[in-house]
């Protein structure tokens, strides 16, 4: 042995050196058995909860929204396309010739019935009334001078003063001056009335549309355009169709009463106005498979106008006591239809379902949901077969309380 390796040995066998290596292999144990304890901690199981973290989505389960099948009478409705159309509708026209002095009306507003709406110049016709008159008193007077020589001649007849002849005579003369007189007050009448249509009032209580001619314009009987449309509004009516498969529910509804008819907004959401439904058409359509029918609605806010293409929705029977679910809890697979069902485990499983009725964001189940079961609503797209579920409102609620309890004085 050599010199170097009795100096190597010689420390290595010195205490100090020995003690030195004892305490780098613990220092070096000790810091991986915390290593490993920091690991499992954040790897374990229960690290989230421990640390105060929201639990593992596969315990909490996924949300979704949950509805309970409910037992409660059903309005079986149909929803039409349907076009709004004005009670009755006028153009007026004028019943004479004369030129326009004065406009009554306001453009698009309201009128009442027999309201003023145009007034023709009268003058023209105030003269021909007061020269039908003047000749109606002047072959009344005529008449009644013939009544006097007829009262005369017949006094000389019995006498045998006067000839029979001059009787007769006198008798034809009255009885053509009676009938001069009826014609010279049927001239009267005529020229009363066309003095009064120089004033033309509203048929009837309505909108009036845009003015189609103006003051100082000459207006007659044979013009086309008019002078002003009056469309009533307030009640309005509603032409839409339905299924002929259709009528005979429909008829027997109208027959045992009011059947009322909603007009609903583009989303299906919001009613625009309620009526009743007033009339059923004599036919069929028969390149449409439809019937045609007419709702009354009393407008009173001015919801619809004529013209105006609205959803009809038309209840035509109530069903008693079915069970219904929302419309989203229904889902579509390639063996039919099925829902969702959301036992106490909370585990979602699939149902077959068969669907009778559709409206109001529910249907009526025939088969498959008794009523009290939970289903699915939204967030079905991620349950799948026995998931653990979560109702995300009532999660929200659980989230909100101590919130609300700190808030709260």
């Amino acid at each position: 042995m050599n010199m170097a390796e009795l100096q190597r040995s010689s420390r290595l066998k010195s205490p100090k050196a020995l003690i030195a290596c004892i305490l780098i292999v613990g220092i070096a144990g000790t810091v991986w058995a915390k290593r490993a304890s920091i690991e499992a901690e954040l790897t374990g199981p229960d690290h989230s909860v421990a640390n105060g973290g929201a639990k593992p989505a596969q315990d909490a389960g996924v949300p979704v929204t949950l509805a309970s099948a409910r037992s409660q009478d059903f309005l079986v409705n149909l929803d039409e396309l349907g076009t709004v159309q004005a009670l009755n509708t006028v153009t007026v026209h004028s019943q004479i010739t004369g030129r326009i002095a004065k406009v009554d009306f306001t453009q698009g507003h309201m009128v009442n019935k027999g309201a003023p709406l145009v007034e023709i110049d009268p003058q023209s016709y105030e003269a021909a009334l007061a020269q039908a008159k003047g000749q109606l008193a002047r072959d009344q007077a005529l008449l009644k001078g013939a009544q006097v020589d007829l009262d005369r001649d017949s006094k000389l007849a019995t006498q045998h003063a006067a000839s029979q002849q001059t009787l007769d005579d006198q008798a034809a003369l009255v009885a053509q001056d009676q009938g001069t007189v009826q014609a010279d007050q049927a001239a009267v009448q005529a020229a009363s009335v066309n003095l009064a249509y120089c004033r033309i009032a509203a048929p009837f209580t309505g909108r009036v549309g845009f003015s189609l001619i103006d003051v100082g314009n000459l207006v007659q009987p044979t013009d086309t355009t008019g002078i002003v449309t009056i469309a009533q509004v307030q009640p309005i009516s509603v032409v839409f169709p339905a299924p002929q498969d259709q009528l005979q529910a429909v008829t027997k509804a109208l027959a045992s009463g009011d059947v009322p008819v909603e007009v609903i907004s583009e989303d299906g959401k919001t009613v625009l106005s309620q009526g009743t439904l007033s009339y059923i058409d004599n036919q069929i359509n028969v390149a449409t498979g439809t019937i045609n029918l007419k709702a009354t609605f009393a407008n009173a806010d001015d919801a619809l106008w004529p013209g105006q293409s609205v959803t009809v929705r038309l209840g035509v029977s109530t069903l008693k006591n079915v069970v219904q679910i929302p419309l989203d809890a229904v889902q579509h697979g390639p063996d039919g239809l099925f829902a969702y069902i959301v036992g106490p485990d909370r585990k979602a499983q699939v149902r077959p379902i068969k669907v009778s009725e559709t409206g109001n964001g529910s249907v009526v189940v025939s088969d498959g949901v008794k009523p009290g079961e939970t289903v699915v609503t939204d967030g079905s797209y991620r349950v799948q077969p026995g998931s653990l579920v979560a109702d995300v409102r009532q999660q929200v609620a659980t989230d909100a309380s101590p919130a609300t309890a700190i808030a709260s004085p």
